[in-house]
């Protein structure tokens, strides 16, 4: 495990250890509270395994009134909570906290609405994501999100990060997907925002709660715009002789005018150890591999199948095919889909980076990318949306070799500066958590930071909800309430106070 700067545990919690596990099991009775070290040992991390720390306790809640009663107690004795949803997260969002009680969300896991007239569902946060599209599939509609762990993770963790997935780059991330939530706050107080109507007065709160990653609330249940599946969708599959020409052509489609259902392209490395796990055909002489969806009516794709192929021979394509049947279209999407397990089977360890550039510079941060693999020695494994720019590199390493890990921590800060460098951000679906936490300061300055953590104050004051997250440096919100006088004198006296 690599060491972490976290908030400085409570000795006064540890101390009460023995009364807060039995309150708990007052508010959560039966099997909802485990606190052996034995049962712990599960929790201890969630994607990102290099950080790992046991939580004091975990709570496992079945009804939103025992999620206010445990969050009321805890906001009243002082004591820090973390949510979690199925721990796929990869930004070390849901790592616990050795003076903190983590709150397991997988027994929320029911579908309680369909309404189809009104094309939405409402479910509790620990249904899956796949299940969403299987409880209305019969229908012929879906859930358009779908991250590659939507087999496995939960809907409630798609909220805190506002997960992503192949077919974001045309119908939206979670925060385009989700209408309403229900939400606790630390304080116990439950609320909910938005629902089935499309648009609600005053200021955008789901905006806001999407992607928040655990720190402003506790969401007890969602509701979710579902579609109707296109009438037809085709795969196209292009190999190219190098990763550049790959990343023209994805721009070149944008340029043109398609919004593809999905587009992602994946190099050499990812190319082959996808192909030895799934086998799907892909070529192992291509450099890069694009695959691009295109859905709709049948003549509309028919003739974007067209426009695609043409661009991509444009771009000298070495290898082009295009799927003849809806099998075969999952058949190409089996090995992207696969890919980091796939990885997974080359190396020993590797490390799974999130960031996210304008189109245009994706030729120019491939071959950045490429040079600082060489400076560090490590391999990488590209696969990533490169419809919408969100780059996912997997840096290849083996903790068991000393330094290896250091490196491919610095390799992967340097991939996201680049990232912040070129015009884009340092995280696309996998949200900030500890991992990039301490790179916040390379995309915001000290107010725009200042400023986030005021909204996070409104909603937890005492900043008991998921500390140690997403900003890297901790400030009491009395702090950040404070008006600068100089010379006696408030600034700007002329503006209404509270």
């Amino acid at each position: 495990m690599t060491a972490l700067r976290m908030p400085e545990p409570d000795a006064g919690v540890f101390a009460r250890r023995a009364e807060i596990v039995r309150r708990l099991g007052e508010i959560v009775p039966g099997e909802g509270v485990i606190a052996d070290a034995r049962g712990l040992a599960p929790y201890e991390s969630d994607g990102v395994t290099v950080y790992a720390q046991a939580p004091l306790v975990v709570v496992l809640p079945e009804t939103v009134e025992q999620v206010s009663r445990v969050l009321a107690y805890c906001h009243q004795e002082g004591i820090k909570v973390v949510p979690r949803g199925a721990g796929t997260s990869l930004s070390g969002g849901a790592l616990p906290l050795a003076d903190g009680v983590l709150m397991s969300m997988m027994k929320f896991n029911r579908v309680l609405d369909i309404d189809f007239p009104n094309r939405c569902a409402v479910v509790q946060p620990g249904v899956t994501n796949l299940g969403i599209t299987r409880a209305v599939e019969h229908e012929g509609f879906y859930y358009a999100p779908d991250p590659s762990s939507q087999i496995a993770c939960s809907i409630g963790g798609n909220v805190a990060e506002n997960s992503g997935g192949v077919h974001c780059l045309k119908y939206g991330l979670t925060t385009n997907n989700v209408l309403g939530v229900e939400m606790v706050l630390m304080d116990g107080t439950v609320l909910r925002i938005g629902g089935k109507h499309l648009d609600s007065p005053g200021y955008d709160l789901m905006g806001l709660i999407v992607g928040s990653e655990g720190l402003l609330g506790v969401v007890t249940e969602v509701t979710v715009r579902i579609l109707r599946a296109p009438e037809t969708a085709r795969a196209v599959l292009v190999g190219f002789n190098s990763s550049e020409a790959g990343g023209q052509t994805v721009a070149d489609i944008i340029a043109a005018g398609i919004i593809p259902g999905g587009m992602e392209m994946m190099d050499r490395p990812a190319i082959h150890a996808a192909e030895d796990f799934v086998h799907a055909g892909y070529p192992r002489d291509a450099e890069a591999l694009l695959i691009v969806e295109l859905d709709g009516p049948a003549a509309e794709v028919s003739h974007l199948i067209e426009r695609v192929a043409e661009i991509a021979r444009g771009n000298g394509c070495v290898d082009l095919r295009v799927s003849n049947s809806d099998a075969e279209r999952l058949v190409f999407w089996a090995g992207r889909k696969a890919a980091f397990p796939a990885v997974g089977r080359i190396s020993p360890d590797y490390l799974c980076m999130d960031g996210t550039i304008p189109r245009k510079e994706l030729p120019h941060v491939l071959a950045r990318m490429r040079a600082m693999g060489e400076h560090y020695g490590l391999r990488c494994a590209n696969v990533f949306h490169a419809g919408d720019g969100n780059l996912h590199p997997l840096i290849l390493f083996d903790a068991n070799i000393p330094g290896e890990l250091d490196k491919a921590e610095a390799f992967g800060a340097d991939i996201l500066r680049l990232c912040v460098e070129v015009g884009g951000c340092l995280t696309g679906e996998h949200g900030v958590g500890v991992e990039k936490r301490d790179l916040m300061p390379a995309m915001f300055d000290e107010i725009d930071l200042a400023h986030q953590i005021r909204v996070k104050c409104a909603f937890d004051p005492k900043q008991l909800l998921n500390p140690g997250k997403v900003f890297p440096q901790l400030h009491r919100c009395a702090e950040l309430g404070r008006l600068h006088v100089q010379r006696g004198a408030l600034p700007h006296p002329d503006i209404p106070r509270f």
